[in-house]
């Protein structure tokens, strides 16, 4: 890439055009690009969907059809998975060939591109666009990844893209360079593409060492060293005790929670000093005092390291001394313990558990009767969890990159050398 000096950028960026820029009307651009509507150099065209949705005479055939969930779980190549049309479904649709890229353009998720990686049907919320004329795809797939956030914004507020129109697409300007640097252009950018799928597949292996770790540790097949006693099954009830304290005036260091349950804290902010309803307590400030409290809501557990106010529907539980909370919430995430809550359960609703304390208390769970064993199983999947937020952090980093030097390549802010 060519450098770009200080002055050219200071320049750029005031909206002055420096030698060798125009102002399009669009913002400030190389003066050898080009400024053209879309339907100059692509054909625009939209989806189409048989009718009545679900008919087996058309879904559930062995053609693929796009839906919004599989560009949102793929990103730039996508392989439909979630839906599928019949042969006579395929022909009350838009089927189109592998490459083709895709927008999605109705609904609140709109401006969501993707590059098919498969022949697939697509219905009418989406986009698709063939016919190119001194236009690639990919350049053409960026150039919407970067309008993303403007037009996902002016959807969600009522904008002009709340419903992107055939019309609007076909005359939205883009600026193009030329073939040759477009292609120059399209390689600097896969290889940020390159390091964020490096980076996200990094991350899911480390899930799953996480994972298979877990289940190791927590079921005392893998030992850590230096722990050899006895791991004991126990009554949950005998491990942890629920916390119903509920009198506001004698409880000037805990937090009410409107029902019961509640937690300690140092301060809180009131809406309304003068009226009764405890429930208009909004916030909580974070006290470092450890992990103390362990919450169970619905069967999903989670131990809190900052002190707050927590709904009616969570089960605040207190640990005793034989056992240590944070191993607890990693053996509460175990395959076979949602299977035991799922058994004491008292019902489900739309498949969520509703697990009293009455029934939680008398389930049994084998735990080293040693707390320093636990306390050291917590402390290798606690610095398992950090790594994964670290990678997290870099992965964010490395898309932020990316989308800045996206908008310095796309406007002809940086240029590559061609």
């Amino acid at each position: 890439m060519n450098e770009i000096t200080k002055e050219r950028l200071q320049l750029l960026n005031t909206g002055i055009p420096p030698q060798g820029y125009i102002e399009t009307g669009y913002g400030l651009f190389p003066e050898d690009w080009r400024n053209v509507q879309i339907s100059e150099v692509v054909r625009v065209f939209r989806g189409a969907s048989p009718r009545p949705k679900g008919d087996p005479k058309y879904y559930g055939g062995s053609i693929p059809r796009l839906l919004i969930e599989d560009v949102s779980r793929d990103g730039k190549y996508v392989i439909p998975s979630v839906d599928s049309l019949t042969e006579e479904g395929a022909k009350k649709s838009r089927y189109v060939p592998e490459g083709t890229v895709v927008l999605s353009c109705s609904g609140t998720r709109v401006a969501i591109p993707g590059i098919l990686g498969v022949p697939a049907c697509i219905h009418d919320g989406f986009f698709g666009f063939d016919n190119y004329k001194d236009l690639l795809p990919e350049y053409l797939y960026y150039f919407f990844e970067l309008l993303h956030d403007k037009m996902q914004s002016s959807a969600t507020t009522g904008g002009v893209f709340n419903n992107l129109t055939t019309q609007i697409m076909k005359e939205m300007h883009i600026q193009l360079p030329g073939i040759k640097e477009q292609g120059k252009i399209i390689e600097t950018i896969n290889s940020w593409d390159k390091a964020i799928e490096l980076k996200v597949k990094l991350i899911e292996q480390k899930k799953e060492q996480k994972k298979g770790l877990m289940q190791k540790l927590l079921t005392g097949k893998v030992r850590i060293p230096g722990f050899n006693g006895e791991w004991v099954e126990s009554r949950l009830g005998d491990l942890f005790k629920e916390r119903k304290e509920v009198a506001f005036n004698e409880l000037e260091l805990l937090a009410i929670t409107s029902q019961k349950g509640i937690v300690r804290r140092t301060e809180v902010e009131i809406k309304d000093n003068s009226s009764e309803d405890k429930s208009k307590y909004k916030r909580i400030m974070p006290l470092d005092i450890g992990y103390n409290t362990m919450r169970m809501w619905q069967g999903v557990s989670g131990v809190s390291k900052y002190e707050g106010i927590v709904s009616p529907a969570y089960t605040i539980l207190k640990p005793t001394k034989r056992v240590d909370s944070i191993f607890m919430s990693f053996l509460f995430k175990l395959p076979h313990t949602v299977n035991l809550f799922r058994r004491y359960s008292q019902g489900l609703v739309d498949d969520t558990l509703n697990l009293k304390y009455e029934k939680f208390k008398v389930i049994k769970v084998l735990v080293p009767q040693d707390v320093s064993e636990q306390k050291a199983i917590a402390g290798v999947l606690l610095s398992l969890d950090n790594q994964i937020e670290l990678m997290g952090i870099e992965l964010e980093y490395i898309k932020q990159q990316k989308k800045g030097l996206m908008q310095l390549l796309l406007t002809g802010k940086v240029r590559v050398k061609v």
